[in-house]
Order: C-alpha cells, then structure tokens, then sequence
C-alpha cells in the first residue's frame, strides 16, 4: 500500500511530465490501432466518399476529446473560468495560456493518426476514387456505352479488388491516387513541424515577464485547487472523527465513567485526550453544517484577494523584540541585586526599554 501511496504521490508531483508520457501512449496507441484495423472500403458510390473522409477525421476528433478528459487542467480552467469574481480578479492570459498547453498536449495523438492515414493512403483511396479520369490511364474503351451512374458504381469498385475486373487499371488508378495521399501526409507533417518551429522560435522574442506570470500564476491555480481540496479532506476526516466520538460518548457515558476511575486507564485517557485536542485543532473553529457549507460558498463565490497579510509575522516581530528587551531589563536588575548583597554600592544608571512597532 506505502508502494501505491508513494507511486500516486510522485504522479502527482511530476504531473506535466507524466501527461506527456500519456500523450506519448495515446499516439503509439493511435498508430498500433491503425496498423491493426482491417480497412473495408463499402465500393459504393453513396458511401465510399463518408466512410473514407470520416475515417480520415473522426478517430482523431475521438482522440483529441480523449486527451482533453484525461488531463485534469481542464476541470481547473473550467472552475477558474466559470468562478464569480468575487475578491479575486479574472486574468484572461492565464485562462488562454491553461487551454493552449492542454491544446497542445491533446492534439499529438491527432497528429499521428492523420499523418499514418494519409501515408498509408487507404482511406484517401476509397474517399476520391470517383473523382478519377481513367481515360489517363490509357484504356478509352472501359467507360463507353455507360451511363453516369454505371460509371460511377465501376469507380467506386476500384478500392475493391475482387470486385474490379482490370487489374491493370486498377493497380494505376490506386498508386495515383496513394502518391497524392502520401504528398498530402508529407505536407500536413511539415505544416505540423514548421508550426511548432515557430511557436517556439517566436515565444522568446516575446516579453518573458509576461509568459513568467501566466506561467506561475496557472501554476498556483492549480496547486490552490489541490491543496484546497486535501484540507477539505483533513476537515472531513476530522470531522467525522470528533462526530463519531461524540455519538459514542453521548451512548456509552456510564460505561466511559467506570472505565475512568480505573488508575490503570490513566496514559490511555491521557492519550485519547491528546488525539482528540489534535483533532479539535484540526477543526480550525468550523463545528457545524451550516458553517462548513457557509465556508465552501464563500471560497466559491468569493475567493480571497491574492494579497497575504502581515498580522502574524508582525506579531512574531514583536514578541522577539519585547523578549528581547525584557531579559535585557531583567538582566540589569539582578546584576544590581547581587552588588547590593555581596556589599557594593554603586549607581546603577537607570534604562528605559521600549519597543516600537506598527501593525499593518
């Protein structure tokens, strides 16, 4: 179990990191599905053009929802988007940059399936086999004597190939149109290349203080967000802890009562008593429903300013001080008692201790 909690805890912590390698997955897993699908083109002309362009388009729509459930930036962005504005100001650039790095991170696995279709060609086939001109191919004779239709349900059969009857046409037609499907993957990867290029050939020209501050402030969103929901946890478990106690000694008093006159029960007790302080500290002052629920609202509806006061380390400033002023004072006083004993009599100069602060 320590293994798991110490497993979870470092996926935690290295969070950006570990959505990369998913994304990673999630592309390997797009291709290996590709290589294992069993490609079945309909040959008809009212459904070779939607069964080849949605293969073409709809895994990667699929993969890109997937990537966007499975980072859980998205469920941040959308609470910091959707949050009333309360004490806490909206920053629009943080909200942009949050759902570019969950983009960027989603469109990988896309990127791969698209690129591995278009260069396998299959899909771009059965999609455009009816747009050929097989009078290209050097056979004029095929197509006379047909009708439109006739001509269409024989270009649809060219994915086919036992329901095509030239071969040799067949085998032309197919590799036309597998090069220009191969052009088409050779462009969309330099396109996807050239942009990421770009994206980060032109990010440090850019003012980095501006790209630090989104950066660190989506950062504390997120770390707030965790951190507020583990404090939860602790309230809860707390909670019901001090609940439960309560019940049971509201149930077994007569028996907690005999038990507590035994000496032998005194370190347990002692011991309860600790747990049970701990766990009324952990309380922080919220004994009730209504006030636990009147807590979420407020954090809800109203989020603190991000602007920490000074109260407690100004008051740790100056019990130092005041500490330190009192052992002086006290210190010149006994040296002056001692003199006076031991039978000294001199002038002690009398000194004035004061500490100034202000409280902001």
């Amino acid at each position: 179990m320590d293994k798991f909690r110490m497993m979870f805890q470092f996926l935690q912590s290295n969070q950006e990191s570990f959505m990369d390698g998913i994304c990673g997955i999630m592309a390997l897993a797009s291709a290996q599905m590709y290589s294992a699908f069993e490609f079945s083109c309909p040959c008809m002309p009212e459904y070779n053009y939607t069964y080849g362009i949605g293969l073409l388009l709809i895994p990667p729509i699929w993969f890109f929802l997937i990537g966007f459930v499975l980072n859980n930036k998205v469920s941040v962005l959308t609470e910091e988007w959707k949050r009333p504005i309360g004490q806490r100001s909206k920053d629009p650039t943080i909200l942009r940059y949050m759902f570019c790095s969950i983009t960027q991170r989603s469109l990988i696995a896309p990127a791969v399936w698209v690129s591995v279709t278009l260069m396998d060609g299959k899909s771009f086939l059965c999609a455009f086999s009816m747009e050929l001109d097989l009078d290209k191919f050097g056979n004029y004779t095929l197509l006379t004597g047909l009708s439109e239709l006739e001509k269409l349900r024989m270009l649809a059969r060219i994915p086919c190939k036992d329901l095509f009857q030239n071969q040799e046409i067949r085998d032309a037609a197919s590799r036309y149109i597998r090069c220009i499907s191969q052009a088409c993957g050779w462009i969309f990867l330099l396109m996807m290349i050239f942009t990421a290029f770009m994206i980060r050939a032109i990010r440090p020209c850019f003012t980095q203080a501006a790209f630090l501050k989104t950066k660190y402030w989506s950062h504390y969103i997120d770390i707030e967000r965790k951190m507020f929901d583990d404090t939860c946890k602790e309230h809860a478990k707390s909670f019901a802890k001090v609940c439960i106690q309560q019940y049971f000694e509201n149930i077994s008093g007569e028996m907690r009562s005999f038990h507590h006159h035994r000496s032998s029960k005194d370190d347990s007790d002692d011991e309860d008593e600790d747990k049970k302080r701990s766990d009324e500290d952990k309380l922080m002052g919220i004994r009730a429903q209504d006030d636990m629920n009147k807590v979420l609202w407020n954090w809800h509806t109203s989020k603190p300013a991000l602007a920490l006061r000074k109260d407690q380390m100004d008051g740790g400033n100056n019990g130092k001080l005041n500490g330190a002023a009192n052992g002086a004072a006290n210190g010149a006083a006994n040296g002056a008692a001692n003199g006076f004993v031991k039978g000294h009599t001199r002038d002690v100069e009398k000194r004035e201790w004061a500490a100034y602060y202000s409280k902001v």
